[in-house]
């Protein structure tokens, strides 16, 4: 069988993937750049099945990579979507509290926000935060104009069109199996083929550690799959939302809550939820790979975690055997859902590398290897960050080539 040389290969055609490629070939015009994808379609997994937020910045620690690249990242996503004309929309952010002890949560987001040199937040008492959101509930909010929505899957195709357009190569239906260093290139084993790199860089996303395990790269965790339930509100009760509302978040855990989205598509999301997904491409309750639930439950890092988690983890699973408990908790703040105003929606399943000693990696995690750059952890704003992101990772990439 011949082998097709590429000046670099991409594993995995998400947003990310895509938008490192398409960085690829910017930094390095005429480059041979080929992104391969084990599914028939463009962004199949975790850039399909989310919300669809441009997040401002205002929950990320100052400093550390997710503040920064999603700062810069956000202000080129808009402009890449002007020009190319992809709907988006800036409808804003109200992050709300029900309770005293929750009011000083959204200072700290405030002093985050202005560290990161997010524009025209404000702190709003009831009355005031009425005038964003006439039907929130709350005692106080902070507003976050920023804050938008898009389709990322939208977004992504437009990165592979440009990718395309530059000379590269996006193959779908087209396995990873095995790489081999060899002669200063790497020997890829594809189920379409070989293809011989210089350079490979790993986007897989829900695969990335196996990716880099089987080169012989050391991931230093292991990827956990988190899936998260949407549900949307019947018409008349979406007409009451007019931009995102969420509420304070708990800093003891990893996700934000249970939150009110609209879609570009005119829609209003409710949710998600966590769980601990049975497979790495667990969608739905009844989706079991015997071999991703067995890692799961023996590596190091699963008992610390569900140690800590444990109350958390409970509270979740009754979550999502019905609507009572995401009712309950959307009532504290939007007290005009009713029961019939619910009706299930969909699922993403999230990324994230949980360290040996139970930990979540809350930050974009990038690891070097000989002529190989691994995307370990991309939680989100990958999608916002994406054209940043894939800046970053080509910078990386080409200090090393």
């Amino acid at each position: 069988m011949d082998t097709r040389t590429f000046d670099s290969v991409v594993v995995g055609a998400g947003i990310v993937g895509l938008s490192t490629a398409l960085a690829l070939s910017q930094a390095r015009p005429g480059t041979k750049v080929a992104v391969i994808e084990k599914e028939k379609g463009l962004a199949p997994h975790q850039t399909s099945h989310n919300s669809g937020v441009i997040h401002s910045g205002i929950y990320y620690q100052p400093g550390s990579k997710r503040a920064t690249i999603c700062v810069k990242g956000k202000e080129k996503l808009v402009r890449f979507l002007d020009a190319h004309h992809i709907k988006y929309r800036r409808c804003g952010k109200l992050i709300v509290a029900t309770r005293q002890e929750e009011m000083p949560l959204l200072e700290e987001l405030l002093r985050r926000g202005r560290n990161n040199g997010l524009k025209g937040l404000a702190m709003l008492n009831p009355d005031e935060s009425r005038q964003v959101e006439p039907f929130v509930q709350c005692i106080g909010a902070l507003h976050v104009p920023e804050t938008g929505i898009v389709d990322y899957k939208e977004v992504a195709q437009a990165y592979a069109n440009d990718l395309v357009l530059s000379g590269g190569s996006v193959m779908t239906g087209t396995t990873f199996l095995s790489g081999k260093r060899s002669g200063g290139k790497w020997q890829l084993e594809t189920s379409s083929g070989r293809f011989s790199t210089p350079l490979l860089i790993n986007c897989a996303g829900l695969q990335n550690d196996r990716v880099a395990k089987s080169m012989g790269v050391d991931p230093h965790g292991m990827v956990y799959p988190f899936r998260g339930e949407y549900h949307r509100l019947s018409p008349g009760a979406a007409s009451k939302i007019r931009g995102l509302v969420y509420p304070a978040p708990d800093p003891e855990l990893p996700f934000l809550g249970v939150h009110l989205t609209p879609t570009i598509h005119g829609e209003v999301l409710a949710g998600p939820n966590a769980l601990l997904a049975f497979a790495r491409e667990g969608y739905l309750k009844r989706d079991i790979v015997v071999r991703d639930l067995w890692e799961s439950i023996s590596y190091s890092g699963f008992p610390p975690f569900i140690m800590h988690y444990a109350k958390t983890g409970f509270y979740e699973g009754i979550r999502s055997l019905g609507k009572f408990m995401l009712l309950r908790d959307l009532k504290k703040f939007v007290p005009f859902v009713r029961s019939e105003d619910i009706s299930w929606g969909f699922s993403g399943v999230r990324a994230e590398l949980m360290e040996p000693h139970g930990q979540i990696q809350d930050d974009f995690a990038i690891l070097h290897s000989d002529g190989a750059i691994h995307v370990l952890n991309a939680p989100s704003p990958a999608a916002t960050s994406s054209l940043a992101l894939g800046e970053e990772i080509v910078e990386e990439a080409l200090k090393s080539a």
